[in-house]
């Protein structure tokens, strides 16, 4: 959930959120903020507990009507003592691996795409339309999260679409589904806007194993 991008460096996080911080571990961060490691993988979409890194904003606190497991710590041992602070799902540097598996992704709205993906600068691609132009589901899956507790990407939802893939969606004028919510693809999600945006415009995110990479592969050609 943007220019979703330098979001991730120094920007304040939100209630329910922290920034990984250098030489944390997941086990640290779920002890500092009285949950399990299970948990803060599980609404974050983490396949590897001990893949985390600095910068990246993990959600700590239950999504709106999620029960919480038993509070507890993981497997890896804490290497610093620093306390949370807080902020939205994360979303970290683009991977070195070519992904193992593949995703087919549909446009998640009509428009001009202005800037393109390069893994540095951006992490995923901008589309640029009028004001409440539809912002559909780029694939079925989860909505894992849906607010504007992230500085720098508006209203943003995230949608899980299975155990490597997540994709993010901000700056939208309206939210249309809620977290926990079940989407199918194509599913209308939002209205394109221009919250924490100079201009109006939907800026798409993939990740393949919470880390950026290019959409553009796994969208249809225009």
């Amino acid at each position: 959930m943007i220019a979703v991008l330098a979001a991730c460096g120094s920007a304040p996080v939100g209630p329910g959120f922290y920034r990984v911080e250098r030489g944390d571990t997941l086990s640290g961060i779920a002890r500092s903020n009285r949950t399990s490691v299970q948990n803060i993988a599980r609404w974050n979409g983490l396949t590897n507990p001990n893949a985390i890194e600095t910068g990246q904003v993990l959600r700590v606190a239950p999504p709106a009507n999620t029960a919480t497991a038993a509070t507890g710590s993981g497997s890896a041992q804490a290497s610093s003592g620093s306390t949370a602070s807080r902020g939205t799902t994360a979303l970290a540097p683009a991977p070195t691996a070519t992904p193992a598996s593949t995703i087919a992704l549909v446009w998640p709205a009509q428009g001009t795409v202005t800037r393109r993906f390069d893994g540095a600068n951006s992490k995923g691609i901008d589309i640029v339309n009028v004001a409440g132009t539809p912002v559909v589901a780029a694939a079925a899956g989860s909505v894992v999260y849906a607010g504007d507790g992230l500085r720098g990407y508006g209203n943003l939802i995230i949608i899980k679409h299975n155990s490597d893939y997540l994709t993010a969606y901000a700056h939208n004028r309206a939210l249309v589904v809620k977290e926990g919510q079940a989407v199918s693809q194509g599913q209308k999600i939002a209205e394109m806007g221009d919250t924490d945006s100079d201009h109006v415009m939907l800026h798409f995110e993939l990740r393949y194993q919470s880390r950026s990479i290019d959409p553009a592969r796994s969208l249809p050609p225009r």
